[in-house]
Protein backbone atom coordinates (compact mmCIF):
# COMPACT_ATOMS: atom_id res chain seq x y z
CA UNK A 1 0.00 0.00 0.00
CA UNK A 2 1.20 3.11 -1.04
CA UNK A 3 0.88 6.76 0.80
CA UNK A 4 3.58 8.62 -0.45
CA UNK A 5 5.53 8.08 2.73
CA UNK A 6 8.77 7.21 3.68
CA UNK A 7 9.11 4.39 6.04
CA UNK A 8 6.14 3.27 8.39
CA UNK A 9 5.28 0.60 5.98
CA UNK A 10 3.37 -1.92 8.65
CA UNK A 11 1.29 0.92 10.08
CA UNK A 12 0.04 2.42 6.36
CA UNK A 13 -0.81 -1.58 6.13
CA UNK A 14 -2.73 -1.62 9.19
CA UNK A 15 -4.70 1.57 8.68
CA UNK A 16 -5.14 1.02 5.02
CA UNK A 17 -7.02 -2.36 6.14
CA UNK A 18 -9.08 -0.42 8.52
CA UNK A 19 -10.86 1.63 5.68
CA UNK A 20 -11.03 -1.12 3.25
CA UNK A 21 -12.78 -3.21 5.61
CA UNK A 22 -15.02 -0.07 7.02
CA UNK A 23 -13.66 -0.98 10.86
CA UNK A 24 -12.39 2.03 11.36
CA UNK A 25 -12.23 3.10 15.30
CA UNK A 26 -13.44 5.89 16.64
CA UNK A 27 -9.99 7.71 18.21
CA UNK A 28 -6.56 6.44 17.10
CA UNK A 29 -2.91 8.05 19.03
CA UNK A 30 -0.22 8.20 16.62
CA UNK A 31 3.23 8.22 19.25
CA UNK A 32 6.85 9.15 18.28
CA UNK A 33 9.44 11.44 18.40
CA UNK A 34 8.72 15.18 16.59
CA UNK A 35 10.06 14.81 13.07
CA UNK A 36 8.67 11.27 13.16
CA UNK A 37 6.06 11.43 10.47
CA UNK A 38 3.05 11.49 12.68
CA UNK A 39 1.47 14.86 11.02
CA UNK A 40 1.68 13.63 7.79
CA UNK A 41 0.67 9.84 8.22
CA UNK A 42 -2.86 11.35 9.84
CA UNK A 43 -3.30 13.45 6.83
CA UNK A 44 -3.17 10.25 4.35
CA UNK A 45 -5.05 8.36 6.85
CA UNK A 46 -7.76 10.85 6.57
CA UNK A 47 -7.37 10.95 2.36
CA UNK A 48 -8.11 7.25 2.78
CA UNK A 49 -11.08 8.14 4.36
CA UNK A 50 -12.38 10.48 2.17
CA UNK A 51 -11.43 9.75 -0.69
CA UNK A 52 -13.86 10.09 -3.53
CA UNK A 53 -11.96 8.53 -6.03
CA UNK A 54 -9.80 5.54 -4.39
CA UNK A 55 -7.63 3.48 -6.62
CA UNK A 56 -8.78 0.69 -4.33
CA UNK A 57 -9.69 0.37 -1.17
CA UNK A 58 -7.65 2.19 1.56
CA UNK A 59 -5.47 3.87 -0.87
CA UNK A 60 -6.25 7.81 -1.51
CA UNK A 61 -5.79 8.69 -4.79
CA UNK A 62 -3.86 12.25 -3.17
CA UNK A 63 -5.30 13.90 -6.53
CA UNK A 64 -9.31 14.28 -6.05
CA UNK A 65 -10.26 17.61 -4.48
CA UNK A 66 -10.96 15.94 -1.24
CA UNK A 67 -7.35 14.22 -0.99
CA UNK A 68 -5.84 17.53 -1.70
CA UNK A 69 -7.66 20.01 -0.09
CA UNK A 70 -7.21 17.11 3.28
CA UNK A 71 -3.35 17.52 2.03
CA UNK A 72 -3.25 21.68 2.11
CA UNK A 73 -5.44 21.13 5.59
CA UNK A 74 -8.12 23.36 4.10
CA UNK A 75 -11.15 20.71 4.13
CA UNK A 76 -14.22 21.64 5.59
CA UNK A 77 -14.40 18.32 7.55
CA UNK A 78 -11.19 18.55 9.13
CA UNK A 79 -10.32 20.06 11.97
CA UNK A 80 -6.40 20.70 12.83
CA UNK A 81 -5.90 21.63 16.69
CA UNK A 82 -3.02 22.40 18.13
CA UNK A 83 -1.03 24.90 20.83
CA UNK A 84 -0.53 28.23 19.41
CA UNK A 85 3.23 27.28 19.35
CA UNK A 86 5.30 24.39 19.95
CA UNK A 87 5.59 23.82 23.57
CA UNK A 88 3.37 26.07 24.72
CA UNK A 89 -0.70 24.76 26.35
CA UNK A 90 -3.20 23.58 24.13
CA UNK A 91 -6.49 25.09 26.09
CA UNK A 92 -9.65 23.78 26.95
CA UNK A 93 -11.70 26.29 24.81
CA UNK A 94 -9.56 24.90 21.80
CA UNK A 95 -11.15 21.40 22.59
CA UNK A 96 -14.81 22.58 23.03
CA UNK A 97 -14.66 24.61 20.01
CA UNK A 98 -13.85 21.31 18.38
CA UNK A 99 -16.71 19.48 20.13
CA UNK A 100 -18.88 21.56 18.92
CA UNK A 101 -17.54 21.08 15.09
CA UNK A 102 -17.92 17.48 15.62
CA UNK A 103 -21.43 17.51 17.02
CA UNK A 104 -22.50 18.59 13.68
CA UNK A 105 -22.66 16.35 10.29
CA UNK A 106 -19.92 15.83 7.57
CA UNK A 107 -20.92 18.53 5.25
CA UNK A 108 -19.44 16.76 2.34
CA UNK A 109 -16.97 13.89 3.48
CA UNK A 110 -17.84 10.72 4.66
CA UNK A 111 -16.20 11.24 8.05
CA UNK A 112 -15.72 14.37 9.94
CA UNK A 113 -11.80 13.86 11.00
CA UNK A 114 -10.32 15.63 14.23
CA UNK A 115 -6.23 15.86 14.49
CA UNK A 116 -5.12 16.98 17.46
CA UNK A 117 -1.39 17.41 17.46
CA UNK A 118 1.19 17.13 20.67
CA UNK A 119 -1.83 16.59 22.96
CA UNK A 120 1.03 15.87 25.64
CA UNK A 121 0.71 19.91 25.59
CA UNK A 122 -3.30 19.20 26.22
CA UNK A 123 -4.20 21.43 30.06
CA UNK A 124 -5.37 19.18 32.23
CA UNK A 125 -8.65 20.77 31.81
CA UNK A 126 -8.45 20.39 27.74
CA UNK A 127 -7.37 16.85 28.17
CA UNK A 128 -10.51 15.81 30.23
CA UNK A 129 -12.99 17.62 28.18
CA UNK A 130 -11.63 15.11 25.15
CA UNK A 131 -11.69 12.05 27.28
CA UNK A 132 -15.81 13.38 27.06
CA UNK A 133 -15.87 12.97 23.24
CA UNK A 134 -13.60 9.51 23.31
CA UNK A 135 -16.13 8.15 26.05
CA UNK A 136 -18.97 9.48 23.69
CA UNK A 137 -17.78 10.04 20.09
CA UNK A 138 -20.74 11.15 17.40
CA UNK A 139 -21.22 9.54 14.56
CA UNK A 140 -19.33 9.67 11.27
CA UNK A 141 -16.51 11.12 13.65
CA UNK A 142 -12.93 10.11 13.80
CA UNK A 143 -10.43 11.75 16.00
CA UNK A 144 -6.67 11.36 15.48
CA UNK A 145 -4.41 12.43 18.12
CA UNK A 146 -0.69 12.85 18.06
CA UNK A 147 1.75 12.59 21.12
CA UNK A 148 5.61 11.78 21.66
CA UNK A 149 4.62 9.24 23.91
CA UNK A 150 1.65 7.47 25.43
CA UNK A 151 2.89 7.44 28.74
CA UNK A 152 2.64 10.97 28.67
CA UNK A 153 -1.27 11.30 28.58
CA UNK A 154 -3.96 10.51 30.60
CA UNK A 155 -4.09 6.36 30.77
CA UNK A 156 -8.22 6.87 30.48
CA UNK A 157 -7.44 8.97 26.81
CA UNK A 158 -4.81 6.31 26.05
CA UNK A 159 -7.59 3.25 26.69
CA UNK A 160 -9.74 4.68 24.34
CA UNK A 161 -7.63 5.17 21.23
CA UNK A 162 -5.97 2.86 18.72
CA UNK A 163 -2.47 3.27 19.67
CA UNK A 164 0.11 3.57 17.16
CA UNK A 165 3.71 3.70 17.87
CA UNK A 166 5.74 4.91 15.27
CA UNK A 167 9.73 4.82 15.70
CA UNK A 168 12.51 6.58 13.63
CA UNK A 169 14.06 4.89 10.84
CA UNK A 170 17.34 3.77 9.97
CA UNK A 171 19.50 6.47 8.45
CA UNK A 172 20.02 4.29 5.59
CA UNK A 173 16.23 3.95 4.77
CA UNK A 174 15.60 7.86 5.77
CA UNK A 175 18.57 8.52 3.24
CA UNK A 176 17.03 5.93 0.21
CA UNK A 177 13.25 7.31 0.83
CA UNK A 178 14.35 10.86 1.15
CA UNK A 179 15.83 9.85 -2.74
CA UNK A 180 12.90 7.84 -3.73
CA UNK A 181 9.76 10.01 -2.44
CA UNK A 182 11.06 13.68 -3.06
CA UNK A 183 14.00 12.96 -5.52
CA UNK A 184 16.57 14.48 -3.19
CA UNK A 185 20.53 14.39 -4.45
CA UNK A 186 21.85 11.33 -2.52
CA UNK A 187 24.78 13.18 -0.84
CA UNK A 188 22.41 15.55 0.82
CA UNK A 189 19.81 12.75 1.50
CA UNK A 190 22.54 10.71 3.44
CA UNK A 191 23.55 13.91 5.54
CA UNK A 192 19.64 15.03 6.23
CA UNK A 193 19.19 11.61 7.11
CA UNK A 194 21.95 11.87 9.51
CA UNK A 195 21.24 15.06 10.86
CA UNK A 196 17.40 14.14 11.44
CA UNK A 197 18.57 10.84 12.67
CA UNK A 198 15.90 8.78 10.87
CA UNK A 199 13.21 11.45 11.30
CA UNK A 200 11.69 11.57 7.95
CA UNK A 201 9.60 14.63 8.59
CA UNK A 202 12.26 16.86 10.15
CA UNK A 203 14.36 15.53 7.18
CA UNK A 204 11.91 16.98 4.58
CA UNK A 205 11.60 20.25 6.58
CA UNK A 206 15.30 20.83 6.54
CA UNK A 207 14.99 19.64 2.56
CA UNK A 208 11.96 22.00 2.01
CA UNK A 209 13.13 25.35 4.16
CA UNK A 210 16.70 25.23 3.84
CA UNK A 211 16.90 28.86 6.40
CA UNK A 212 15.91 25.79 8.97
CA UNK A 213 19.28 23.44 8.09
CA UNK A 214 20.87 27.40 8.15
CA UNK A 215 19.60 27.79 11.64
CA UNK A 216 20.59 24.84 13.25
CA UNK A 217 24.40 25.29 12.14
CA UNK A 218 24.18 28.58 13.53
CA UNK A 219 23.43 26.96 16.91
CA UNK A 220 25.55 24.37 17.04
CA UNK A 221 28.38 27.35 16.15
CA UNK A 222 26.89 28.86 19.34
CA UNK A 223 27.50 25.64 20.93
CA UNK A 224 30.94 25.49 20.36
CA UNK A 225 31.74 29.13 21.12
CA UNK A 226 30.46 29.27 24.55
CA UNK A 227 32.52 26.36 25.70
CA UNK A 228 35.51 28.82 25.55
CA UNK A 229 34.22 31.62 27.09
CA UNK A 230 33.61 33.14 30.35
CA UNK A 231 30.65 32.89 32.77
CA UNK A 232 29.91 36.29 31.69
CA UNK A 233 29.31 35.80 28.14
CA UNK A 234 27.47 32.75 29.02
CA UNK A 235 24.95 34.82 31.10
CA UNK A 236 24.64 37.79 28.17
CA UNK A 237 23.75 34.55 25.66
CA UNK A 238 21.30 33.03 27.96
CA UNK A 239 19.54 36.62 28.66
CA UNK A 240 19.43 37.19 25.02
CA UNK A 241 17.90 34.04 24.00
CA UNK A 242 15.37 33.40 27.00
CA UNK A 243 13.41 35.83 26.01
CA UNK A 244 12.19 33.55 23.11
CA UNK A 245 11.32 30.56 24.77
CA UNK A 246 10.69 28.55 21.21
CA UNK A 247 13.77 29.66 20.06
CA UNK A 248 15.06 28.22 23.11
CA UNK A 249 13.46 25.19 23.27
CA UNK A 250 14.80 24.40 19.65
CA UNK A 251 18.47 24.94 20.32
CA UNK A 252 18.72 23.29 23.15
CA UNK A 253 17.51 20.26 21.30
CA UNK A 254 19.62 20.67 18.29
CA UNK A 255 22.72 20.83 21.49
CA UNK A 256 20.91 17.77 22.94
CA UNK A 257 21.96 16.15 19.42
CA UNK A 258 25.48 17.59 19.46
CA UNK A 259 26.50 16.18 23.34
CA UNK A 260 25.16 12.82 22.11
CA UNK A 261 27.19 12.94 19.43
CA UNK A 262 29.94 13.16 21.61
CA UNK A 263 28.83 10.67 24.32
CA UNK A 264 28.98 8.25 20.77
CA UNK A 265 32.35 9.37 20.25
CA UNK A 266 33.88 8.67 23.95
CA UNK A 267 32.31 5.68 24.23
CA UNK A 268 34.21 4.10 21.48
CA UNK A 269 30.49 3.17 19.98
CA UNK A 270 30.79 2.02 16.13
CA UNK A 271 27.93 4.50 14.98
CA UNK A 272 27.87 7.62 12.47
CA UNK A 273 27.59 10.54 14.73
CA UNK A 274 24.65 12.79 13.62
CA UNK A 275 26.31 16.14 13.26
CA UNK A 276 28.42 14.96 10.31
CA UNK A 277 29.20 18.57 9.42
CA UNK A 278 30.60 18.99 12.92
CA UNK A 279 32.58 15.85 13.26
CA UNK A 280 36.00 17.90 13.60
CA UNK A 281 34.54 19.60 16.74
CA UNK A 282 32.77 16.55 18.23
CA UNK A 283 36.29 14.47 17.78
CA UNK A 284 37.69 17.56 19.62
CA UNK A 285 35.93 17.67 22.15
CA UNK A 286 35.59 14.09 22.88
CA UNK A 287 39.24 13.93 23.74
CA UNK A 288 38.77 16.66 26.36
CA UNK A 289 36.60 15.50 28.39
CA UNK A 290 35.65 12.24 30.14
CA UNK A 291 32.93 9.42 29.61
CA UNK A 292 31.05 11.40 32.83
CA UNK A 293 31.35 14.56 31.66
CA UNK A 294 30.07 13.18 28.46
CA UNK A 295 26.89 11.32 30.21
CA UNK A 296 26.00 14.48 32.47
CA UNK A 297 26.10 16.92 29.48
CA UNK A 298 23.76 14.79 27.75
CA UNK A 299 21.64 14.64 31.02
CA UNK A 300 21.97 18.30 32.43
CA UNK A 301 20.71 19.11 28.71
CA UNK A 302 17.49 17.10 29.04
CA UNK A 303 16.68 18.02 32.46
CA UNK A 304 16.65 21.45 31.80
CA UNK A 305 14.45 20.34 28.10
CA UNK A 306 12.14 18.79 30.81
CA UNK A 307 12.02 22.53 32.88
CA UNK A 308 10.78 24.43 30.28
CA UNK A 309 7.74 22.12 30.25
CA UNK A 310 7.12 22.39 33.47
CA UNK A 311 7.25 26.28 32.66
CA UNK A 312 10.10 26.92 35.55
CA UNK A 313 12.07 30.29 34.46
CA UNK A 314 13.73 30.03 31.08
CA UNK A 315 16.61 32.17 31.51
CA UNK A 316 17.09 31.08 34.77
CA UNK A 317 17.23 27.54 33.85
CA UNK A 318 19.21 28.12 30.98
CA UNK A 319 21.99 29.85 32.75
CA UNK A 320 22.04 27.07 35.14
CA UNK A 321 22.72 25.06 32.20
CA UNK A 322 25.62 27.53 30.95
CA UNK A 323 27.05 27.12 34.12
CA UNK A 324 27.50 23.88 34.08
CA UNK A 325 28.70 22.86 30.87
CA UNK A 326 32.69 22.64 30.26
CA UNK A 327 34.92 25.72 30.29
CA UNK A 328 37.65 24.74 27.61
CA UNK A 329 41.13 26.77 27.46
CA UNK A 330 41.28 25.81 23.84
CA UNK A 331 38.92 26.59 20.82
CA UNK A 332 37.44 23.42 18.95
CA UNK A 333 38.72 22.44 15.71
CA UNK A 334 37.04 24.21 12.79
Amino acid sequence: MDWGLIGHEWAVKLLAEHVARSRERHAYLLTGPSGVGRRTLALRFAQALNCTQPPKAGQPCRLCSTCKRIEQEQHPDLAVVEAEREGETLRIDQIRELQHTLSLAPYEARYRVALVLRFEEAHISAANAMLKTLEEPPPQVVVILTARSAESLLPTIVSRAEVIRLRTLSIDETAKGLQAVKGVPRQLAESLAHISDGRPGFALRLYETPELLEQRGAWLDDLVRLLSTSRRERLVFAKEIAEDKERMHAELQVWLTFWRDVLISVSGIDRDVTNLDFSAQIQSLAKAINLSQAQSNVTRIEHTLDQLEHYVNPRLALEVLLMDLPKLEVTLSQ
